[in-house]
């Protein structure tokens, strides 16, 4: 995710290396390379140009702290005015109502209705009682496709066979929500190959009849000022609440993302990263500022993790671990829990200065763990719960079965034992100091 931009930005402020202070001059040098930056990065002329002057009005006659140098002093301003541009807080839907109505709008291919699924995934694993509304009547595969992903994601999908008019299937949705008790409705609307005028009354029409409490514009990031484009002519259509960027994880010049709050005046409100139905993410404008400019993102990284991870598994793990009865089938639990997380080489890249480091690895995410998941599903149900017990012959067998080599299973289960020895270690020092404390 931006690496072209976060590349072409660390060059620009190289200008500034070894300077003493901030002058006029190599302001306005290094603002005209990350005016280039912002342009191949697909962002508007227009919008570049103001980005830049606003950088430039704060950067001349700003003092310079005796501990900070000039290029130190030009990545903060330029990351606190990449965070406004992009909407400075994270903002969440505002659902209202009983039940509340969130209409989604789009292009075709933008991954609108895939993000009907995810989106219905993010709030039932809140407590929220949703239900899908299947109201793209223009494409047939439409409906099929909602009912596919609501029976992934555990979500009913409602739909009328045969009608045609969005309206009445929406109305009927929402009437039997509510009968049923469901607390909110995602109305899937029809989307169009282009922005025509035969979609923006139906969208129109739909938002007039509906009221939503929260209309949210999806759009495929990697389109560039298309994407920007597309976002104007809806929100002047139905002046919509935020916006969905989907496919971010495959943009690696990110205009739209810098653009879209700058032309409309409204928020991006989640990232779609990946296919998987888990990959949707809250919009953070100041984290993904600081991705751009090659900091990372730890605290995104942490709230993944948080949510990946079963408190009442971990407890468990803990006291497994504290009577040495740690196995190879909490080890793969373990692993199952990390795959949830998401894409590898994007979590990767949230550590500070891996991103630069992994940049031209091909990572794949399902390859990674395949010989791993081989291995253990090779293994009898005696052998993963005493892995001591998996002798020369017992590893040759797993091999085998696994379609690996030895060597492999020999390194699977020395992460095991590294893994159980460091996480040992941890409980131990933990207890160790709740101890100590308990004394004190």
């Amino acid at each position: 995710m931006f690496e072209n931009l976060s590349e072409r930005l660390e060059r620009s402020f190289k200008i500034l290396k070894g300077e003493g202070k901030i002058t006029e001059i190599n302001v306005a040098e290094t603002m005209k390379d990350v005016r280039r930056a912002l342009l191949d990065a697909d962002v508007s002329y227009k919008v570049a140009k103001e980005f830049c002057d606003r950088v430039k009005d704060k950067a001349i006659g700003t003092g310079v702290l005796t501990a900070v140098k000039p290029q130190q002093m030009m990545v903060k301003i330029v990351h606190d005015e990449l965070a406004e541009f992009m909407g400075s807080d994270a903002v969440e839907v505002n659902i209202k109502g009983n039940p509340g109505v969130v209409l989604v709008a789009g292009l075709n291919g933008s991954g609108k209705t895939t993000f009907c699924g995810k989106f219905a995934l993010r709030l039932k694993s809140r407590g929220v009682k949703v239900m899908l509304a299947a109201c793209d009547t223009f494409r047939p595969a439409a409906i099929e496709q909602l009912k596919t992903l609501g029976e992934q994601v555990g979500v009913p999908v409602f739909s009328l066979e045969g009608e045609k008019d969005p309206v009445k299937v929406a109305k009927a949705a929402i009437s039997k929500a509510g009968q049923e008790g469901y607390s909110t409705v995602i109305v899937d609307t029809a989307g169009r190959l282009a922005v025509d005028a035969e979609l923006m009354e139906e969208i129109r029409t739909l938002h007039s009849a509906l009221k939503p409490s929260e209309s949210l514009f999806v759009v495929d990031s990697m389109t560039g000022q298309d994407a920007v484009e597309s976002a104007k002519a809806f929100n002047e259509a139905i002046d919509y609440e935020g916006v969905v960027l989907t496919k971010l994880d495959g943009d690696t010049r990110g205009g739209a993302a810098l653009s879209i709050k700058a032309v409309t005046g409204k928020p991006i409100k989640f990232v779609s990263t990946g296919e998987k139905m888990e990959a949707l993410d809250l919009f953070h404008p100041s984290r993904v500022a600081d991705r751009i400019l090659g900091m990372g993102d730890v605290v995104s990284l942490v709230e993944k993790a948080q949510e990946a991870f079963d408190e009442k598994e971990a407890r468990e793990t803990r006291k497994k671990l504290a009577k040495n009865q740690f196995n190879l089938n909490d080890f793969y639990n373990q692993i199952q829990q990390v795959r949830k997380m998401g894409d590898i080489k994007d979590l990767a890249s949230m550590i500070p200065g891996m991103g630069k480091m992994i940049k031209d690895v091909d990572i794949d995410n399902d390859a990674a763990f395949k010989s791993t998941e081989a291995i253990y599903h090779s293994m009898t149900p005696y052998e993963r719960e005493h892995p001591e017990a998996i002798n020369g012959s017992r590893r040759r067998r797993i091999a085998d079965g696994s379609g690996t080599t030895i060597a492999d299973v020999n390194k699977l289960l020395k992460q095991f034992e590294g893994s159980r020895k460091m996480m040992k270690m941890a409980v131990d020092g933990s207890l160790a100091a709740r101890l100590k404390n308990f004394r004190g």
